[in-house]
This record gives structure tokens, sequence and C-alpha cells, in this order.
């Protein structure tokens, strides 16, 4: 059993990554349904194993940006300076606070659903792009988010930023790179609170681990197809990606 679940894990990784990673998202909110609908995964556990996936797997998608030249960009810091606080309230409260997760679903439906179509329909992309203190700030609630739920936040900020005018490419690199940085923190942080607390709030190892492995492959493959690909088509898999993951989240929410 435990190496069919290695197996399923690092299968499930791979493909996940080699969709997501061309347009700046780990993938993470993907592994949800995985861990929670067919390896039964109990909760809290999901967050950290989600983070860890996103530690481990992340960096095979910035390695090949790296090498395709794709540098570290006043976006990314950005991000990071709102991901990074974010995500440890958010961790805090998922162990000590927990609130449910059915809102959750229901606001990131709200959310995504109307503005994936919109990047699926819309050929073009607002020239107003958003303010740094507004980017700083959406990048916190999405920290804030990530904490909670195990996420990186690229799958909330990505659309976002798209949609507000920046190239695919580069959200794609400062997301990704946020991602891993705040996952870090996060995964950091949860293993504190285990260790001071005595709550139960490590991952689980061996799925985190193989998930990662997976993503790391995938990610590398995946970022080294996004130039292969032209913007409008970029927009239209990151628009397809947050219907899907709206649909996802209502089915669950409501069933």
């Amino acid at each position: 059993m435990l190496l069919v679940e290695l197996a399923l894990g690092f299968a499930v990784g791979c493909v996940i990554s080699v969709v997501t990673s061309p347009i700046g998202v780990s993938g993470a909110m993907f592994l949800l349904p995985v861990q929670l609908s067919v390896l039964g995964v109990p909760s809290p556990a999901v967050t950290p194993t989600n983070l860890l996936f996103n530690v481990v797997a992340v960096p095979g998608a910035l390695e090949r940006y790296r090498r395709l030249g794709t540098a570290p960009s006043p976006l990314t810091r950005r991000l990071l300076l709102g991901t990074v606080p974010g995500v440890v309230v958010g961790a805090i409260v998922r162990v000590l606070v927990l609130p449910g997760d059915t809102a959750f679903r229901l606001v990131v439906a709200a959310v995504l659903a109307p503005l994936g179509a919109w990047l699926i329909t819309n050929r073009g992309v607002s020239n107003r792009r958003l303010s740094p203190p507004a980017v700083t700030a959406m990048a916190a609630g999405a920290g804030l988010i990530g904490g909670v739920y195990g996420l990186g936040g690229g799958s909330l900020l990505a659309p976002v930023l798209v949609g507000s005018g920046y190239l695919v490419s580069d959200v794609a690199a400062a997301t990704l790179r946020a991602t891993w940085v705040t996952s870090l923190a996060g995964a950091a942080v949860y293993a504190a609170i285990e260790a001071t607390t005595g709550a139960a709030a490590g991952p689980v190892w061996h799925l985190g681990l193989a998930f990662g492995l997976g993503g790391l492959v995938g990610g590398f493959v995946g970022a080294a197809l996004q130039r292969q690909l032209p913007q409008s088509s970029l927009r239209r898999l990151l628009g397809a990606a947050a219907v899907l993951l709206a649909v996802g989240y209502l089915w669950s929410a409501v069933r």
C-alpha cells in the first residue's frame, strides 16, 4: 500500500506541475481533492503536506526559469512582502482557530470562476496594472489563505496579476518564487507549532515528498514549455485552471 501511495503521489505531482508551472501556479490546490478524497489524508495534515510539496517541487521550475534568464524582479519582492507575514498568521490560525472550510471554498469559487472565464474569453488584458501597495496587500491575503489551506498563493495571485496587465512570463516566475519562500516559511511555522504545543500539525511526510519529487520533475519540464506557447494560450490555460478550481471547490462546498 505504501508503494502504491508513493507511486501515485509522484505521478500526480508530476502531471500537475507540468500543466501549472508555465502559468506560475505550483498546483497545490489540485492536490487537495487527491489528498482528501483519494488518499484520505486527515485535516489539518493536508495543509503542511501541501506546503511540503511546494518546498520540494517548485525549485525544479525555478531552476529552469533561471536557465532561461528570468531573474528575480520587483514584482517578486512586492509579493514576498505580503505573502510571508500572511502565511505565518495563516498557519497559527489554522492550528489554533481552524475556521470551517465551506465558506473559504465558496469565496474562492466566487472569485476564480468569473476571473477565469474572463481570461478565457477576453483577447486582451487591462492596461492598468495594480499599484505596488495593492499588489503587496493582495499578496498578504493570499499568504494568509495559503497558511490556512496549504497553498502557495500563486493560484490566487496569478489570474489577478495577468488580468491586470502583467505578462504571464513575468507573473509565472515571480509567483513561483514567492510560493517557494512562502511555503518554506509556512512549513517552518507548522513544525514550530507542533514542537512547542504538541498539536498534530505536521505533514504526512512520505506523501509530501512523493508529491514534491514528482512536482520537481514536472515543474522543470513545464517551465521549459512556457516559451513554446503564445501569451494568449497561456492566459486561456490559466483561465481554464481557475474555472476548474472554482467548480471543484463549489462542488466540495455544497455536496
